[in-house]
């Protein structure tokens, strides 16, 4: 066994779990992360099967479990016409021990698998270091550290990017981040309101040509839950506008009661991105999560598919370290979660947004009635849910060699 560590750059959900993935089979790892502490990101929340089955493998399934809300159904709407199709995830309960969607803030996994990497004393986290370069050779790598006293250096046996969608490791790599922008921002608030009082699941998606949004229950002390809402707004507002009393307050009586104001936990605006790494590997060094791959909200892919590369990626370079497979066989991590990415991930979340927005009424209603029509066919909304809860996507990856 090569006896540098690997380096894994940036300590978000994916880079603890990646380590985690490591310091279980011996490998030793030090995490880097520029933060003082655990990131507090709330974009990302739902976990889907698979994924909660993963961290099950790592021994930190159960504590996420004690700490999130389970949904087994989530229902698509029309704004005008109300419930179009729902699902329900105890039509798969055969293929998994969680026929659900687990609804928990990211960070919340991030605490979990940092705790729990406290247990291996060949995993070193390091927070306020941050990478900022590196140089590589056969042997190995070597890694541009800032940290609070100077700039350092530490000789990696790997290097792993798992530090965001403007991952300095990918652009050190000279890996064009292929894809596009969506014009439009999103708008994500949060409110204590409890919309199963007006018939929603904790997971719905409404469809309508300007205001479609998607809705999900967070945990949250205090209410049984809290209710995040994601809206796109128009490119030409500026944020002010789009984080007012006013226009929040607009988005969330059109489809709610308007003759009241609703209380706002917090709100945010950001972009949004479908992009995918052209190669996951230059020779030593490689990406996983969103340094890889980004995408849309809409289905709840993107950190699950970053915790699938983490798994994977964990366990394919900890054979190579090993000695039972040689370095080559990591690009067989590449094949498997690059195109699976690019099948499911970005066809899937590219495809739930058209459906949201689309204008054409004649085409609005045939998507619309497709729907209906998968949700009222038991072998198609079996099919559809596989797909959905990324089953399926785990098993084609497996398929690829």
């Amino acid at each position: 066994m090569e006896k540098n560590p690997v380096v894994i750059a940036g300590g978000g959900p994916v880079g603890l779990v990646t380590a985690l993935s490591l310091a279980r089979k011996g490998i030793d790892v030090v995490l880097l992360e520029g933060e003082a502490d655990i990131p507090r990101d709330l974009r990302a929340g739902t976990f889907h099967p698979p994924t909660v089955e993963m961290l099950d493998s790592l021994g930190v399934g159960a504590r996420l479990l004690e700490q999130g809300i389970k949904v087994p159904e989530w229902q698509i709407r029309d704004r005008r016409n109300g419930v179009v199709a729902q699902f329900d995830l105890g039509m798969i309960g055969d293929m998994t021990p969680h026929p659900f969607r687990l609804h928990c803030e990211q960070h919340k996994l991030s605490r979990i698998a940092y705790d729990a990497l406290a247990q291996y004393p060949n995993v070193r986290v390091l927070f306020s270091h941050r990478c900022t370069g590196y140089t590589q050779d056969n042997e190995g790598v070597t890694v541009a550290v800032a940290t609070p006293s100077g700039t350092e250096e530490i000789r990696a046996s790997y290097l792993v990017g798992t530090d965001g969608a403007r991952s300095t490791v990918r652009k050190e790599m000279g890996v064009e981040f292929e894809g596009f922008t969506w014009p439009e921002r999103f708008l994500v608030f949060a409110t204590p309101y409890d919309l199963r009082e007006q018939g929603f699941t904790g997971n719905a998606y409404i469809a309508d040509p300007d205001e479609w949004c998607a809705i999900f229950i967070q945990p949250h002390e205090g209410p049984p839950g809290i209710w995040r809402i994601a809206f796109p707004t128009k490119s030409e507002m500026s944020e002010e506008e789009i984080l007012s009393d006013e226009f929040v307050q607009s988005r969330i009586k059109g489809f709610l009661k308007p003759e009241i104001d609703y209380e706002i936990a917090y709100r945010s605006v950001y972009r949004v991105h479908q992009r995918v790494a052209a190669d996951f590997r230059v020779k030593r060094v490689l990406l996983a999560g969103d340094s890889a791959h980004v995408n849309n909200p809409l289905g709840g892919m993107g950190l699950n598919s970053g915790i699938h590369d983490a798994v994977n990626l964990g366990d394919k370079l900890s054979a190579v370290l090993a000695g039972e497979q040689e370095q080559d066989y990591l690009d067989r991590y590449v094949r498997q979660r690059r195109l699976t990415n690019i099948e499911y991930v970005q066809a899937i979340t590219i495809r739930n947004k058209r459906l949201l927005e689309e204008r054409d009424p004649l085409v609005r209603q045939e998507r619309l009635n497709e729907m209906r029509d998968i949700a009222a066919d038991p072998d198609k909304a079996r099919t559809y849910l596989l797909n959905s809860s990324m089953i399926a996507s785990v098993r084609r990856a497996q398929e690829i060699q």
